[in-house]
């Protein structure tokens, strides 16, 4: 199984308002200058890699004249490649996007799908790939950052990749989630190529994880039961007094005492009876298959990982998987080790972008300036 490949964490702070229009004319230009060099010189799938590359992303946003550490960057960086990659000239193109038009990914999908002449088999194939990368972060992974921003990115050979972002409003935090393809072996046990985040939560329910496969399996035989004796579990589990998750785990967790605050985990108060009763016609084989039924959202989630834990003792992890860090750390290997190659790969294949674009003297100065501001005081490009 592929683990993920970057590790710590992120300030990505909300900001207000949006992109004033002048900025995205110019960040538009500079991507067509250096995404075309890019896939140029690297290729196609060497794009998508560097798409699902957290620090990459966040490179490329500060070259085109974004705020390196704005939760914006997401939104914007995003936006400006959906205008810029075209399936005619590149063979890629992007769907989706923030709010509203997030909504809209399933029918771009087809509508790409067939103006790059994939099967049928295949757009379905990506339009699961879609569903399941926003039900696993919405609802799999329960760290307080529900989706908020959705981007899929799609090559005419089928490859994709998910750049999506969640927000939690009472800290003003963003939390980035990227996906690849290539290094995707199951849905739901650790598919993300990484995590960007600005804090690590105390306590966050990742059924995702490794250590969440016997959770996962009984969470499984719970809800092949009937939907009566599912209730009757519930039930025991979530007696009238308890009111939050905190009361049920344990005194110590990795470490943390009991007094961490852990509210949106509470045990739900209500559950979606229909989608389990579909689940039970169903009999899903697997977590899954699952998440895949229309209806199941987080609380059905918790509710099932909590008595899998409770009544089976089977444990779900609750340790926060956000893994990447732009901000800190590193040079004394503490709290981790930078991956200064990979670091300076994805410095290098810019820089190179940079100078080869047809821009101007005057952007291509004040690119390498503004890449220059996030390279590491001891390297020089």
């Amino acid at each position: 199984m592929e683990t993920l490949r970057r590790t710590g964490f992120a300030e990505l702070p909300l900001h207000q308002g949006k992109a004033p229009q002048w900025l995205v004319k110019r960040m538009i230009r500079l991507a067509k200058g250096v995404i075309a060099v890019v896939i140029e010189e690297y290729g196609r799938d060497v794009f998508l890699q560097r798409i699902s590359d957290p620090y990459w992303f966040q490179a490329f946003g500060c070259v085109l004249g974004y705020d390196w550490h704005s939760s914006g960057i997401t939104t914007v960086v995003t936006g400006v490649l959906k205008t810029v990659v075209s399936q005619e000239k590149f063979g890629l193109a992007v769907c989706g996007g923030k709010g509203k038009v997030s909504m809209q990914t399933l029918s771009e999908i087809e509508k790409v799908g067939e103006d790059l002449s994939l099967s049928s088999s295949k757009i379905n194939q990506l339009q699961y790939a879609s569903r399941m990368s926003a039900k696993v972060d919405n609802a799999a992974i329960q760290a307080g950052y529900p989706l908020y921003h959705h981007a899929f990115f799609i090559m005419d050979d089928g490859k994709w990749a998910v750049v999506q972002q969640g927000m939690k409003i009472d800290d003003r935090t963003a939390r980035r989630y990227h996906w690849l393809s290539d290094h995707v072996r199951s849905f739901v046990v650790e598919p993300h190529q990484a995590i960007v985040g600005d804090k690590k939560v105390e306590a966050v329910l990742d059924m995702t994880a490794q250590e969440s496969d016997g959770c996962r399996k009984a969470s499984v035989d719970i809800i092949k039961d009937e939907p009566k004796k599912v209730a009757k579990m519930l039930r025991a589990v979530r007696p009238s007094f308890q009111s939050s998750l905190q009361k049920w785990m344990p005194s110590t967790l990795e470490g943390v005492q009991r007094e961490y605050v852990a509210d949106f985990l509470s045990m739900p108060a209500t559950i979606n009876w229909n989608a389990l009763r579909r689940a039970y016609e169903f009999q899903p084989r697997n977590f899954e298959e699952i998440l895949g039924i229309r209806g199941i959202g987080p609380a059905t989630i918790r509710g099932l990982a909590l008595t899998a834990e409770l009544i089976y003792g089977e444990k779900p992890s609750w340790k926060d998987p956000v893994k990447y860090s732009f901000a800190y750390g590193g040079k004394d290997g503490v709290p981790f080790p930078v991956n200064r190659k990979a670091m300076d790969e994805s410095i290098h294949i810019l820089e190179i972008a940079i100078q080869n674009a047809r821009l101007g003297d005057k952007d291509r100065i004040k690119s390498i300036q503004r890449l220059r501001s996030i390279v590491p005081p001891d390297r020089k490009i």
